[in-house]
């Protein structure tokens, strides 16, 4: 005899489930062996081990599609700069308003 599903979850409690997850997840990852999908966990690509936190290059993702710079004064979306050279990075003051914008 098949199992009785249960009711869908309502969005507002997958809501608070998923916000106890950091918010970078919500893009992809861009770091080279994990490429994890949007709203995954990031892993190790060698054994398989899922991490806690994202990789840093997909937090830095996230504050760049997120937030303004306040130390470059760029606009979200734009990469950061130094000097008019485009940084691989973000500042860590953009990933900081990255995350008072979320609050």
């Amino acid at each position: 005899m098949a199992k009785h599903q249960g009711a869908p979850m309502p969005a507002s409690l997958r809501h608070a489930f998923r916000a106890r997850a950091h918010p970078a997840r919500s893009v992809p990852c861009p770091h080279e062996p994990c490429h994890a999908r949007a709203h995954q966990s990031c892993r190790v690509s060698v054994n398989g081990r899922v991490l806690k936190q994202p990789h840093d290059s997909r937090i830095a993702l996230w504050a760049r599609i997120t937030a303004c710079c306040p130390e470059c004064q760029v606009d979200p979306g734009t990469p950061c700069h130094t000097n008019g050279l485009a940084l691989p990075d973000v500042h860590p003051r953009r990933i900081q308003e990255a995350k008072e914008t979320l609050a």
